[in-house]
């Protein structure tokens, strides 16, 4: 952070800036790529700096009535600039400037791994998951994954079963769940661990919902450049989990890739990623981070 930035010392207001990022994004044609141009090519502004103040005005009573008649317990919102946004998310190619969160914000500086796969996982890529997850507690990490049916639901299951942390990312905003059987999971991880999430509420209640699945790739790549690294337990040839897969390469984390992958012949992905950087795990014990 540059501490001549003439907005160092300028007092933030999370809503306002919550507001102004939701009345861009609700902009026609904008998107997150989009969004991260913008502000590249205004590198001191906030985004309350970018949206005229009636607009402004207009949204901020709409975003507070969201938080009002919600029942996300503790939550904030953290803005680029401020102390508590974590710097690594900057290592994304379009980095964000806005995250929403429910629940204990210091997990986010904690040292984190993303365990991450196969909505339809084997027994065995179940069996895998806990054991890694709990290996990876002992070891201190926060286990960090994306409420998804399968690999993501045991990450975090087993995290809780053994004592340690999660974070859940979020392809939804905070207010919403999917898939819905993992509704009571995410209650529970908002307020006694950790969620997260960079999709506006108000343009995702204006979209039809087949829209709304281009928001989970975003999302697994805010997963990866707020973690050490990536685990992927199992992902088929076109999983989203390989969005992560590429974005951790391109930010700089480690991304291992267990051994049972490349033993199915059907699976083309694995051999690509070790080219490019992966690295193979043939034995859970031999992560190092």
């Amino acid at each position: 952070m540059n501490l001549f930035d003439e907005h160092f010392y300028k007092p933030v207001s999370p809503l306002v800036e919550g507001a102004a990022y939701e009345a861009l994004y609700d902009q026609q044609g904008q998107s997150f790529k989009t969004l991260a141009e913008l502000f590249a090519k205004t590198p001191n502004s906030l985004p309350s700096d970018l949206v005229e103040p009636k607009i402004l005005e207009k949204y901020y009573e709409q975003l507070t009535s969201i938080f009002a008649n919600s029942d996300f317990g503790r939550f904030g919102i953290r803005v680029f600039r401020t102390a508590e946004y974590p710097t690594r998310l900057r290592d994304a190619k379009y980095p964000i400037e806005l995250v929403y969160y429910q629940g204990n914000w210091d997990l986010a500086h904690t040292r984190s791994v993303a365990i991450v796969g196969s909505r339809k996982p084997s027994k065995e890529g179940l069996t895998r998951t806990k054991k890694l997850t709990k290996l990876l507690v002992e070891q201190g990490f926060t286990i960090v994954s994306g409420l998804a049916s399968g690999v993501d639901q045991m990450a975090h299951l087993s995290a809780i079963e053994f004592g340690g942390a999660t974070i859940g990312v979020l392809g939804t905003p905070l207010s919403e769940s999917y898939p819905r059987e993992n509704a009571e999971l995410q209650k529970y991880i908002g307020r006694n661990h950790l969620l997260v999430s960079q999709v506006p509420f108000i343009r995702y209640g204006k979209e039809p919902f087949s829209n709304k699945r281009f928001y989970f790739p975003e999302r697994n790549k805010l997963m990866s450049a707020l973690t050490e690294a990536t685990i992927i337990v199992e992902a088929g040839n076109t999983s989203g989990t390989l969005v992560q897969a590429r974005a951790a390469l391109e930010q700089g984390r480690k991304l291992y890739i267990l051994e049972s992958n490349f033993s199915n012949p059907n699976l083309t992905w694995p051999e690509k990623f070790l080219k490019k950087g992966a690295i193979k795990l043939k034995d859970i014990n031999d992560v190092k981070l």
